[in-house]
């Protein structure tokens, strides 16, 4: 067969028996990714039937790597990776660390050398952004401060695995007793550290202003075609002058790519465009997944299968759990990120076949390797949707929460103290774009207030500013008393969980059961829920936007103020029966 007809019989047969595997786990309510690496092993060298053409799959697959990252670049700003920083850098770095460490000493059992466990576990230790992604814009959570530290967490975990790769060799040249020893690593190392520097710095320096410059100047030509040929150069190209000049991955040039974009007035139609073309090749990258697996692995050695996976999902996951916990965030933030990482993806693929090829790992390394990344990735939609579950479980046993929360709760109480003769003040739960505007409402009409806010640096900026605020959970018992529930007048609830709101309305309706809510939500349902709990007023931000639209266009429209405004008012009293998403 021509490669051509190689090429497009590997996209076609891949995205039909991916089409199909997907049907059937949405149908079973799995996740549609199961059914994509499925669909992989289908059409894999592994099994019989048609085979595609690996190699070319798998080009294909960092295609929807890249894409994907660069939306993840696009929604994802400078202002909140950085804000982040404090979680994200010092407990990514502990956990590759315990994980690298629990890697090798099973390594150790195994028989195999210090090097070879040092790059099994490594491989271990690092989950997949990609996966992470899927996960987090199925629940809605990208924006999230949670999704941010999980976004950030990875990232830096990234950027770790670009340093690791280059210095791989050395390591290698090391063990092997070559011209290599372990003092080259500090050359390499510096010289990595430079490239990366020098890449992040032209892309954040230069990039900001000179991408969202060239977006305006093809929008003004006027023509759609240009604009998404210029999104789609801008991404690639990006990617590939990180890898090619700078020793960056792909994914991680297509990240800042989307970075310095989202700079731009146009990014949201820079997602548009690109967002069929990221979900098309997304899927090829699941199935590309499924095709490197062999499942003979399964019968032949299913003891070291499950003895990794128990490392990725259990023994990763709790490290990365009492990390976060001792950085003094609330449980809630610990057991997402801990989700987060209960899986590994790409860049264990990159380091396992590249310590195969530097003979520094066994090649039983990397099947067994490829075996737990596919299962981890297969499992995960499941260690999400157990998430709710354990928050109830735990809300159920204060005891625990409290206990495991011990180093999270804020026992500062330097901006309080007057906490005991509060009373008639309003309490903001959560201090972002919408918390923020309501403190600010509040201060200009002089009305006392309280703040309870996760984010620590968030807090101790607001301390600076005298704002009368604490650090923690307000749905863990105890929380909402400590700032005067019982005689407080209102409750802002502005976060945007809608299962954390759920819990916070209960326990404010049980600690004072007059108390006015007023409460953020996402969905019409959710709404009439928040209201049948007693919240006087639960405000869904995307129906508010279009009738303030609504009202505005009836206005210019030659409608009488008061007609629009009767308009506006009978339709906030409507449910939303046109069927159209929120």
């Amino acid at each position: 067969m021509h490669s051509e007809a190689s090429l497009i019989a590997t996209i076609a047969m891949s995205l039909l028996f991916a089409f199909g595997g997907g049907w059937i786990a949405s149908m079973l309510r799995l996740s549609p990714i199961v059914g994509y690496l499925l669909a992989g092993i289908a059409v894999g060298p592994f099994t019989p039937g048609y085979v595609a053409n690996s190699n070319l799959a798998q080009e294909l697959a960092e295609i929807g790597v890249i894409l994907l990252m660069f939306g993840v670049g696009l929604h994802f700003s400078v202002k909140d990776l950085w804000s982040v920083r404090w979680i994200a850098l010092p407990g990514a770095v502990a956990q590759i660390g315990v994980a690298t460490a629990i890697g090798a000493v099973l390594a150790h059992f195994w028989g195999w050398s210090l090097p070879a466990g040092l790059v099994f576990g490594l491989a271990l230790s690092v989950a997949s952004t990609v996966v992470l992604l899927r996960a987090l814009e199925e629940r809605g959570w990208v924006q999230t401060l949670n999704g941010r530290i999980a976004i950030g967490w990875l990232i830096v975990e990234d950027l770790a695995m670009v340093v690791a790769l280059v210095l791989l060799p050395a390591l290698a040249q090391a063990a092997q007793g070559g011209d290599g020893s372990f003092e080259t690593f500090l050359p390499a190392l510096g010289v990595t550290l430079a490239k990366v520097g020098v890449f992040i710095a032209l892309v954040l320096v230069v990039g900001r202003k000179l991408v969202p410059w060239v977006l305006e100047q093809v929008a003004r030509m006027g023509s759609r075609e240009m604009f998404t040929l210029a999104v789609l150069a801008l991404a690639l190209g990006i990617a590939y002058a990180s890898a090619t000049l700078f020793g960056v991955s792909f994914a991680l040039g297509a990240f800042f790519a989307g970075l310095v974009m989202s700079e731009s007035d146009l990014s949201h139609q820079a997602t548009a465009d690109s967002l069929p073309l990221k979900d098309a090749f997304a899927v090829l990258f699941f199935v590309s997944v499924g095709m490197l697996f062999d499942p003979a692995i399964l019968l032949s050695d299913p003891w070291s299968v499950l003895a990794v996976l128990l490392v990725i999902i259990v023994g990763k996951s709790l490290a990365a759990f009492a990390i976060v916990l001792l950085f003094r965030y609330p449980v809630g933030t610990a057991l997402v990120v801990s989700a987060s990482l209960a899986q590994i993806g790409e860049f264990s693929f990159i380091l396992a076949g590249l310590g195969v090829s530097e003979g520094l790992l066994p090649v039983q390394a990397q099947s067994t390797i490829l075996a737990g990344a596919l299962l981890s990735i297969a499992l995960n939609p499941l260690v999400f949707m157990a998430l709710g579950p354990m928050e109830r479980w735990m809300t159920a046993h204060p005891r625990l929460r409290r206990f495991l929360e011990f180093a999270a709760r804020d026992t500062s109480v330097e901006t309080l103290k007057d906490r005991e003769t509060l009373s008639g003040h309003a309490i903001i739960v959560g201090y972002g774009r919408v918390g923020a505007t309501v403190a600010h409402g509040f201060d200009t009409e002089k009305v006392p207030y309280v703040v309870i806010e996760q984010n620590r640096q968030t807090v101790q900026s607001l301390r600076k500013k005298g704002v009368p605020v604490i650090c923690g959970d307000a749905a863990l018992p105890g929380m909402l008393d400590s700032v005067g529930l019982a005689s407080a007048r209102l409750l802002v609830v502005a976060i945007p969980d809608g299962f954390q709101v759920r819990q916070v309305v209960d326990v404010a309706r049980a600690g004072n059961p007059h108390l006015h809510m007023v409460a953020r939500t996402h969905s019409e349902s959710e709404r009439e829920y928040l209201e049948r709990q007693g919240v006087g007023m639960a405000v869904m931000g995307e129906r508010e936007l279009a009738l303030s639209m609504l009202g505005h266009a009836l206005r210019k429209a030659g409608i009488a103020d008061d007609a629009a405004h009767l308009v506006v008012a009978g339709l906030r009293t409507l449910p939303n029966e046109r069927g159209g998403r929120e």
